[in-house]
């Protein structure tokens, strides 16, 4: 049976993408799988799995036929292409920043007095996801496009509460408490550009026109006006 093609598989995709998130959540499951794998692995592996749940989800949003809720109008276009430098940003830095407090690569080398892309957001990667899939509902006014897009939001604007809550108990309330006053505060924006480097701000900045020239090869449609 083939894995896209119609909304029956689109809503399976979604529901597998969601209930994979949720089962993280699952205390003796998640201890269970660590106990096994061991943290490195259970991440490793749980990311991997997420990745491709996400492909399939966007590949049965491509296939499923076009049920158009709105009209989509040229400005809508803008919408993306204006939040997407961002994105990039705080993905690249996201993923390559030591961060007790979220997904990444883990806290191991995360200094609290230069916390670095910390200082913008305890969650960079989920906001940058939540941006990502909150300025492409714009203009994707069909039905399977706000199926995809829609859950994605509304998990991210979860995700970055439950993440806190989770990590509160992980790392225990003192020193939580601790490395996220220190983050917080008025924004120091030539420590945060010191502490990110060249190599993070550059990544991100290249990271945008490469996702541009894929969209079309990937997705089929141009991103641009």
């Amino acid at each position: 049976m083939a894995l896209t093609g119609g909304y029956g598989h689109l809503v399976m995709a979604v529901a597998a993408f969601l209930g994979a998130h949720s089962l993280t959540n699952l205390r003796p499951l998640r201890h269970w799988a660590e106990a096994r794998l061991g943290k490195t692995g259970f991440y490793g592996g749980y990311s991997v799995l997420s990745t491709l749940l996400l492909v399939w989800v966007v590949a049965a949003a491509i296939d499923a036929p076009t049920i158009v809720m709105w009209e989509q109008r040229g400005w809508m276009r803008w919408a993306p292409l204006l939040a997407m430098p961002f994105t990039c940003l705080l993905l690249a830095a996201g993923m390559t920043s030591p961060n007790p407090f979220s997904i990444g690569p883990g806290g191991r080398g995360y200094d609290p007095c230069r916390p670095g892309i910390v200082r913008l957001t305890r969650h960079p990667i989920i906001w940058g996801l939540g941006l990502w899939s909150g300025a492409h509902i714009i203009p994707n006014g069909h039905l399977a496009g706000l199926m995809l897009f829609v859950p994605l939001f509304v998990l991210c604007l979860v995700g970055s509460r439950v993440l806190d809550a989770k990590r509160r108990q992980s790392l225990g309330w003192e020193q939580w408490q601790d490395w996220a006053e220190r983050a917080a505060g008025p924004l120091d924006w030539r420590a945060l550009l010191a502490e990110l480097g060249w190599v993070r701000i550059t990544s991100g900045i290249v990271l945008y026109p490469v996702l541009i020239a894929l969209h079309p090869l990937v997705i089929g449609l141009s991103p641009l006006p």
